[in-house]
């Protein structure tokens, strides 16, 4: 499906430098499953290396087993050479990728011993490298080097429906003088921005999007990587009742978004009272590290820099792609998105973009929760004035009402020097100490 078109993707020049610069740390790009890593390698591998030699460790581990006893780096060796060829030249001309290289967890192990010899160049990708690493002795932490990977953001959506690079170069400028775009430019962008909330990021769906323009299909292949997330939930995790308890946080995720308070409460999980947050600590840093799910810590006291001040009992949970999240609430029927309609509220498909484009560009995600203030969407660390800044996000035509970033920026003592509020609008304007901001420009936000 991806392998019409080539879809541009971010990670690609970051990936080229490792690939150059040669650290003596081998990269190993991590993420969810059908984020489209393997693909991106394999272009770039392909284009810079004469000699280039892909091993799926997941398919060897379903079929042939080689490197199931692969101990030392002579066993590698031997084993690669049975499927190499002659590609195993030098280490200018050949690049070795290991796909999925968590099915084998001592090749992680022997990372350190690969690199040291240097006979090669290397690349790999890990879909639960988090989970691996954690779980996996004497992994050489300095050897690696990981690069997260996520979905498509609303950039590289709009790129892939024929956005030009200078359209972008103006509209970067426009968003940094503080400027709307023209009427027409912004219903362009605001158009395709509802198309991503149904398409989401998953690159064969972008692919279906550009290329057949059939809802159908997409929700086919959004329903197949929720199946695929669903299964993989727990497919590194042996303890039988642990797996459940995986399985049935990642299912309610999508019911926890339509809740008004949106966290994920303790007792829900299993049924039970007397159950707490902490109880299921391991369960979702699961879901977590293995990029299916995005969390957001609450904060009640925020002061910078966020990580310092985070609850720990209290979580959101989002699912990693909007595509995937829209088509569980709303299926084939795309009209109540696209028409904006005001008998549906949007505000968790909304929430859910702004999380996925903030991870995306390097912030961790954190929302402000105090009984007496109320709740304010996001909170994220603002390095220039050593502050934080709130974001709220409003999907309606009532984006001025928001009296928790009211309350939140009058607070003296947490010194705000900027306050977002996003939404539908063109205008761009600051009010009462709030940037008003279209909901598109998210796109801009990047962590320092």
């Amino acid at each position: 499906m991806m392998e019409k078109c080539m879809l541009y993707r971010k990670i690609e020049e970051k990936i080229e430098d490792c690939l150059r610069n040669d650290s003596g740390r081998m990269p190993i790009v991590d993420g969810a499953r059908q984020v489209g890593k393997s693909f991106i390698i394999r272009h770039v591998g392909e284009r810079m290396f004469p000699n280039y030699i892909e091993i799926n460790m997941e398919e060897d581990k379903r079929g042939e087993r080689l490197f199931a006893d692969v101990n030392t780096v002579s066993d590698f060796y031997m084993a690669l050479s049975t499927i190499a060829g002659d590609k195993m030249k030098d280490k200018q001309t050949t690049l070795v990728f290991i796909d999925e290289i968590q099915a084998y967890p001592q090749l992680l192990t022997l990372v350190k011993f690969l690199m040291a010899d240097g006979r090669f160049r290397y690349i790999a990708s890990g879909s639960m490298l988090g989970i691996t690493l954690r779980k996996t002795q004497s992994i050489p932490i300095g050897s690696i080097q990981r690069i997260r990977m996520y979905p498509m953001d609303f950039e590289e959506f709009i790129i892939a429906n024929g956005v030009g690079r200078i359209a972008l170069d103006q509209m970067r400028q426009l968003f940094e003088s503080n400027k709307p775009l023209s009427e027409a430019i912004h219903n362009r962008i605001l158009n395709l921005f509802r198309k991503y909330l149904l398409v989401g990021g998953m690159p064969a769906c972008v692919q279906t999007f550009v290329t057949q323009q059939n809802i159908v299909t997409i929700r086919n292949i959004q329903r197949d990587i929720h199946q695929l997330y669903a299964e993989d939930a727990a497919k590194y995790e042996m303890d039988a009742g642990r797996k459940l308890k995986i399985q049935r946080i990642f299912d309610l995720i999508p019911s926890n978004m339509e809740n008004k308070k949106k966290r994920i409460v303790a007792k829900s999980i299993e049924g039970k009272t007397g159950k707490r947050m902490e109880d299921y600590q391991d369960e979702f840093d699961y879901l977590i590290s293995s990029g299916i799910a995005l969390d957001v810590k609450a904060v009640s006291q925020p002061t910078f820099p966020l990580v310092q001040n985070m609850g720990k009992n209290l979580l959101k949970l989002y699912l990693n792609d909007v595509g995937i999240f829209s088509g569980i609430l709303y299926r084939n029927n795309i009209k109540p998105v696209l028409d904006d309609s005001v008998s549906v509220n949007l505000g968790a498909l909304y929430e859910t973009v702004v999380a996925q484009e903030l991870k995306a560009h390097g912030f961790s995600l954190y929302y402000y929760d105090n009984k007496q203030n109320g709740e304010v969407d996001y909170l994220i660390d603002d390095y220039e004035n050593m502050t934080v800044s709130p974001i709220e996000v409003k999907s309606g035509r009532d984006y001025k009402i928001h009296s928790a970033i009211n309350k939140f920026i009058s607070n003296k003592s947490y010194n705000v020097s900027k306050a977002y509020v996003f939404s539908n609008e063109r205008n761009v304007f600051e009010e009462n100490g709030i940037i008003y901001l279209p909901i598109y420009y998210i796109m801009y936000f990047k962590a320092d």
